[in-house]
């Protein structure tokens, strides 16, 4: 097929696709499937293993390393060069285990919240990952859904969707059947559906024509390479790398430029530099980093908190401030229909019959209120059928249908406006209060006559007509507006949520409907539902205040509503600003006044970002909790994007954390995980930052006034090893209950002082052990090295435990696996000398009193640092 897609008939495009009306077979697909893997976009690292090895390899000195290792092996010291490869492979291996253990358990819970899309094989509907797709599929979607691939329309129904991440219109778009011209832009193809956007509102049966790379999404995804911001954590851990590495790298230099200068073996000393640079920089600290978090995922898990991305549990640790939506976070979320009300505020059948009918044929925006007031009764509306509609959007507020049949009784004779036969046409209107209110110009005063529909409330019985009432059953809305402005206050003040019901005869030869046809409307009545605040919700607020996290409600209902549901769950109402208020203020007079409000009222979807925004600006770290279609921008802006399962699909895949439960107590529980992680993941840090600072001081002096190398390349690389194991257990260690309480965040300056007050409490004891080792034990090259190895990798190990804890380490027990994984490290480096590898790798056997020895400076050292460490957490202020 020539012509593009979008300019050919849909006939001619589901031939060329070999596609039909009931879409592909599963044998189809699947041969289709197996030839478009190429065509799917780049799924990134950590989901191939061979990439993911390789990237154990990726550090230039790991890999000059294992250059020069070669070199030496055919330059013929071929027993080192051998050790120094397995040795490293074995560190590579170790890493990669782990990272695909954790990129896998990340992986399946993924699947758990996996967006799905209703597609069509063998004639029936099915749900299929969006990646199943592929070309000659038909795809059904509706409001809230994500379009999975590049579509052609097949049917559409009042379809509106919004394009913004590919064009940037934040305004919806219509989209309908058609031919489009073959030059036509890519805003111009209002038949085709584009990958990466979403349903606003309506209905659409679509033809995938483009998967993957193919579409358009993917090919600016290619040409543009996006990334996915940094976050806070990731920045200061990067920024703490590169100042590791320098510092490493420039003692490096200096180490092996001493060694040379005192004539010591050229190829040994490049060695020894390289292998102290691969201990002391930092290249496994991203991976441990990944191993901590997706381990602190899986045990969120646990507790039906789902994390898509791992860099959100800092996020979520980190956050002290937490927004939510209203509906179905602090209220129930199970709304009810309670009255239906004419202008005297008495129950009207006619009121719920117009509504009725304007939820039962509403097919653009599924949502609970139309789907409550089915639920209240079932009036009779034979004869009466659906011509049009105007979907609901954000912006009016509104949601309309063209019907025609008797929807409304017939006026009395002598009405002034226009004849309303059985067979006529009328505009019904359902939405919130004032924007239906705005757009009539007359009300209706006729009560409801006693008819075979059922009032959704039958406690009271319907009242006589308003004496004062003209006979013609209308008046004009200017004179009975105040008295609806009051019923609407006093129903808000109670809790309810006002809707507005009106409805306009409309020309009988009129089959479709524009958006200026809402005006001259007649306003019919009130709708009121209630939505109570969940049980036990006060105490859930509370609960997330005891864990220093201020919670702010924004939501569109109305100053009264939210007022009083606000009063109901113990947030002060008087804290309160309005959606007109944020409107007028800037950005910045808003950063200044929104940390201090705790309910946003009448917020309109767009403003949402602008609030978060000045949070986030007034140093906030910001979560946001959506499960709607206009809750993605404030999703992706957010911190911590929030959402539940049960969200519309563009809620749902923009969320960084997807609550399998909708219950903010299952959220504390998620934040108390996510705090646990990011401390076991600041241990981590600390230990690696301290002990590398405190090596290459070691190092350096020893280099200085050693006539011999300090330690053998791979004796060297085996200590890097064999410290390596126990911090990775670190992610299981129990948590100082404090580090749980507050939010935190990673304060370089802190890590700084830390790494240089343990770093040279380190070097003190290596420099004691030299002293022990060369003067009073008289200890030649092979005694040294493996007396500094022994002291070195049993220091290292056992200073785990204190550094762990910021209280005394013997009160505090570490983790099971910890405490495992460090016992058995330092039994494998005692039994090391007195195996038959010790002369492989260049150790020798100890007399006793050296272990003796060995073992006071060791204690001695933990000892000095347990003392620091609580001097230093004093000063410091901090626990």
């Amino acid at each position: 097929m020539s012509a593009p897609y979008w300019n050919c008939s849909t006939g001619e495009l589901l031939g060329s696709l070999a596609s039909g009306a009931g879409g592909l077979t599963r044998e189809e697909a699947g041969e289709r499937r197996a030839s478009a893997n190429s065509d799917q976009l780049p799924a990134g690292p950590g989901k191939n293993n061979l990439r993911l090895f390789l990237s154990q390899f990726k550090s230039p000195i790991t890999l000059l390393l294992i250059a020069s290792a070669l070199l030496s092996f055919f330059l013929g010291e071929r027993t080192d060069a051998f050790i120094i490869l397995v040795i490293t492979l074995a560190s590579a291996l170790l890493g990669f285990y782990q990272e695909k253990g954790a990129a896998g358990a990340l992986r399946h819970l993924l699947g758990l919240v996996q967006v799905r899309v209703t597609v069509l094989r063998d004639g029936k509907e099915i749900q299929l990952p969006p990646e199943a797709l592929v070309p000659g599929d038909i795809v059904l979607l509706n409001a809230g859904n994500t379009i999975p691939a590049d579509c052609r329309l097949l049917e559409s129904k009042d379809l509106y969707t919004n394009e913004a991440s590919l064009t940037g219109e934040t305004f919806p778009v219509e989209k309908k059947c058609g031919v489009i011209a073959g030059k036509a832009a890519l805003s111009e193809r209002t038949n085709v559906l584009f990958m990466g956007t979403h349903v606003v509102s309506g209905t659409a049966r679509a033809l995938v024509v483009h998967t993957g790379s193919q579409t358009e999404f993917g090919a600016i995804s290619k040409r543009l390479r996006r990334i996915q911001p940094e976050t806070e954590f990731e920045r200061g851990i990067r920024r703490l790398g590169y100042l590791l590495l320098e510092v490493t790298l420039l003692l490096v230099m200096v180490i092996f430029g001493v060694n040379v200068a005192l004539h010591k073996p050229v190829l040994d000393s490049f060695l020894f530099s390289l292998a102290i640079a691969v201990g002391l920089t930092p290249q496994l600290l991203p991976a441990i980093i990944s191993i901590n978090l997706a381990k602190g995922a899986t045990i969120m898990a646990r507790h039906s908190v789902i994390v898509k991305r791992l860099s959100a549990i800092e996020n979520l640790g980190s956050m002290d401030v937490f927004c939510t939506d209203k509906t179905g976070t602090i209220t129930t979320g199970r709304i009810v229909l309670h009255k239906a009300l004419n202008l005297q505020g008495q129950d009207d059948a006619q009121v719920f019959r117009l509504a009725y009918l304007n939820a039962l044929f509403e097919q653009g925006f599924n949502n609970p209120i139309d789907q409550c007031i089915h639920e209240v009764a079932q009036p009779d509306i034979t004869g009466i059928r659906k011509l049009d509609e105007i979907p609901y959007d954000f912006i009016r507020k509104r949601l309309s249908v063209l019907v025609t049949g008797e929807a409304i009784p017939r006026p009395p004779a002598d009405s002034s406006t226009a004849t309303m036969r059985a067979d006529s046409l009328t505009l019904i209107t359902k939405g919130a209060f004032d924007n239906v209110l705005r757009v009539c110009r007359y009300a209706s005063t006729t009560v409801a006559i006693t008819a075979a529909t059922p009032s959704p409330t039958a406690t009271t019985q319907p009242a006589s007509p308003d004496p004062t009432a003209p006979a013609s059953g209308l008046v004009e809305l200017s004179t009975v507006a105040d008295r609806l402005q009051s019923l609407y206050a006093d129903y808000s003040k109670q809790g309810l949520r006002v809707l507005g019901v009106a409805y306009k005869p409309m020309d009988a030869n009129r089959v479709e409907l524009r958006n200026e046809d809402e005006q001259e409307m007649i306003f019919a009545g009130l709708l009121l539902f209630t939505d109570p605040p969940k049980p036990g919700i006060a105490a859930t607020l509370q609960e997330l205040k005891t864990l220093g996290i201020a919670v702010k409600i924004i939501t569109g209902d109305n100053a009264l509503v939210a007022a009083h549901i606000g009063r109901q769950v113990g947030l002060d109402e008087a804290s309160m600003l309005s959606g007109e208020e944020v409107r007028n203020m800037s950005i910045d007079a808003l950063s200044r006044v929104a940390p201090s409000i705790q309910v946003f009222a009448g917020i309109e979807p767009n403003q949402k970002e602008k609030i978060l925004l000045a949070l986030k600006r007034a140093g906030h770290v910001v979560g946001y909790m959506g499960d709607g279609i206009n809750d993605a921008p404030a999703l992706h802006i957010a911190d911590a994007g929030i959402s539940v399962d049960g969200a519309v699909d563009v809620a749902k895949a923009g969320a960084d954390i997807v609550l399998l439960t909708n219950d903010l107590g299952v959220l504390a529980q998620g934040i108390r995980e996510g705090r646990k992680t990011f401390a076991n993941t600041l241990k981590y840090i600390f230990m690696a930052t301290s002990a590398n600072f405190g090596n290459m001081f070691s190092m350096a002096g020893a280099s200085l006034f050693l006539p011999f190398l300090p330690l053998l390349p791979k004796q060297v690389l085996l200590t890097n090893l064999l410290t390596d194991i126990p911090e990775m257990t670190i992610a299981t260690d129990d948590v100082d209950a404090a580090l749980v309480e507050r939010p935190r965040r990673i304060d370089l300056a802190f890590i700084r002082r830390f790494m240089i007050v343990f770093g040279i409490i380190s070097s003190v004891f290596d420099y004691a052990t030299f002293a022990v080792l060369l003067y009073w034990l008289k200890a030649g090259q092979a005694e040294f090295r493996t007396g500094w190895f022994l002291e070195s990798v049993i220091s290292a190990a056992l200073i785990v435990l204190v550094v762990r804890t910021s209280h005394a380490f013997y009160r505090n027990k570490p983790g099971k696996y910890l405490l495992l994984s460090t016992t058995t490290i330092i039994l494998i480096t005692l039994l090391l000398p007195l195996t038959p590898l010790a002369q492989t790798l260049g150790f020798v056997r100890l007399p006793p009193r050296l272990y003796a020895v060995i073992a006071v400076i060791v204690i001695a050292y933990m000892a000095a640092a347990e003392t620091a460490k609580r001097l230093f957490y004093r000063k410091t202020g901090t626990r």
